[in-house]
């Protein structure tokens, strides 16, 4: 039985990966969603099983990142060093810091649980490399932007 926090956990990780087949395939955000709804929420096939997520989450987390991927994008743009645009970092990147990015604006969690969570995600894509550290010091910035009430 999948708790909770684990359902979530899932959740923006699917969000992530939702985002990057997006933009790599350039399929709509409503084919991606069912997509992973139908094939990837709990799912089990022979190379291993799929955790359970959080449809609600999943869903507000993709279409909150697509419907403002602008304000999202610009927030990022501002944490990141003036030479690295968003447009020039690691697609999984771009799209961790926009799923990011939509729940830091829903602001139904708070920041510091969306940090740690999101960190997560980066350590899960990129074991052994520095971008878990990068990640948390991009997501303190748009934290600290998107929810300024919370530090």
């Amino acid at each position: 039985m999948t708790d909770k926090k684990q359902m979530k956990s899932a959740s923006r990780l699917y969000a992530v990966q939702a985002l990057f087949q997006m933009e790599v395939s350039g399929q709509t955000r409503e084919a991606v969603v069912r997509e992973f709804l139908d094939l990837r929420f709990g799912a089990s096939y022979e190379e291993g099983e799929f955790a359970e997520g959080n449809p609600e989450l999943f869903q507000t987390l993709v279409f909150t990142a697509v419907n403002e991927q602008a304000k999202i994008d610009q927030m990022t743009d501002r944490a990141l060093v003036a030479k690295w645009p968003i447009d020039r970092i690691d697609p999984t990147l771009r799209a961790l810091f926009r799923a990011a990015g939509a729940e830091l604006l829903e602001k139904a969690t708070p920041p510091k649980v969306v940090i740690v969570e999101f960190v997560d995600v980066a350590k899960a894509f990129f074991p052994e490399g520095r971008e878990p550290k990068f990640v948390n010091a991009v997501l303190d910035h748009m934290a600290r932007e998107a929810q300024p009430e919370k530090f």
